[in-house]
């Protein structure tokens, strides 16, 4: 199976720019990549046995008139994931306010990348998948938010796409005069193909976690605590009418076929033609599950820390917060699987 990279100009709002395709030589299996929206890879489709594409990334009806990037596809985000309280941290001696970008306008959220221009560094197609490379330098896309963090950086972000997974393999760079705290998550939204519910009580998930950060109005106030009965998916059960917007952490999943991921989530539903595993290495230890109002789609988003991980670092609760000295760089991977019936 060959694939290949096409790059097509696309408008969605007041965004218009490249838009990347992944897809194989016989279009079983496609992806697009939008660079001017935070880079998202707002689609994942499969071909059906009717020849439609049907959709494992959900993306808002009103995407081409209202390209929101943190609420379609898989929004990136960096250098902090969730709530940062009060938009303020401190580190080193040093407090830092940043824009107050939540829908409550209290605090700060999901960082600087998902809604701001990347760079494409890289695309290729061969024999068993095409990738495209983006990256987002702070001092380069977004120089007016320098003053809001403690260094310059560069998150390298590539996806590649397999017959039967979407693979998303990150580098952090600290280009900066001193240390650079970050922390880095994904927030897909997943629907399944073969699916034609209006919503997604029937969708059945299982979660390899153990604890969760208890939250008030919002935000985890720094203590974990076991999973309550409502919450526990570590066995798979139907989502039902449960209203999911919870950072859990410990995750206890098995690690897939020596590949150095552990799985840590699974979606089915009865209809669908196939499932979803979603595997991520070691360093991100929290997720986040996630049911939108509309309940047409199902986040689930590996996290390498807790929401206001910055503030609870600085208290030395252990959140996953991490720091790279000068010159310093960090990797990690996650991988999205497919399992066609």
């Amino acid at each position: 199976m060959a694939f290949q990279v096409r790059v097509n100009e696309r408008t969605a709002g007041d965004k218009s720019g490249a838009v990347y395709e992944l897809i194989d030589a016989a279009e079983t299996v496609r992806a697009e990549v939008w660079p001017q929206c935070g880079f998202n890879c707002l689609k994942w489709q499969v071909r059906q046995r009717d020849g439609s594409w049907a959709d494992i990334l959900f993306h808002m009806p009103d995407w081409d008139a209202n390209p929101v990037p943190t609420r379609s596809g898989h929004p990136i985000l960096f250098p902090f994931p969730g709530r940062l309280r009060d938009g303020r941290f401190t580190f080193d001696g040093t407090t830092y306010q940043l824009p107050l970008t939540d829908n409550t306008k209290l605090h700060s959220i999901h960082g600087f990348t998902p809604r701001n221009q990347w760079r494409v560094a890289d695309s290729n197609g061969d024999s068993d998948f095409a990738f495209v490379t983006g990256e987002f330098s702070l001092s380069k896309n977004l120089p007016e938010a320098l003053a809001f963090w403690p260094a310059d950086f560069v998150l390298s972000v590539t996806y590649r796409l397999y017959a039967d997974k979407l693979r998303v393999d990150a580098k952090v760079e600290n280009r900066g005069a001193g240390r650079m705290p970050f922390g880095l998550g994904y927030h897909g939204y997943f629907r399944l193909p073969g699916v034609t519910d209006a919503d997604v009580s029937n969708y059945v998930l299982q979660a390899h976690v153990y604890e969760i950060w208890e939250a008030e109005s919002n935000l985890p106030t720094g203590w974990r605590k076991e999973l309550p009965a409502a919450l526990d998916f570590r066995t798979p059960r139907a989502v039902g009418a449960t209203a999911l917007d919870n950072v859990f952490t410990g995750v206890s999943g098995l690690e897939a076929q020596n590949s150095g991921l552990i799985e840590v989530a699974r979606l089915s539903h009865p209809s669908a033609t196939g499932g979803l595993r979603v595997l991520a290495d070691k360093s991100f230890r929290e997720l986040v599950l996630f049911t939108p109002a509309h309940r047409g789609a199902v986040a689930i988003e590996p996290y390498s820390c807790s929401a206001d991980a910055a503030n609870f670092w600085a208290r030395g609760i252990d959140s996953g917060w991490r720091v790279l000295e000068k010159g310093g760089e960090w990797e990690g991977a996650v991988e999205y699987r497919w399992d066609a019936n």
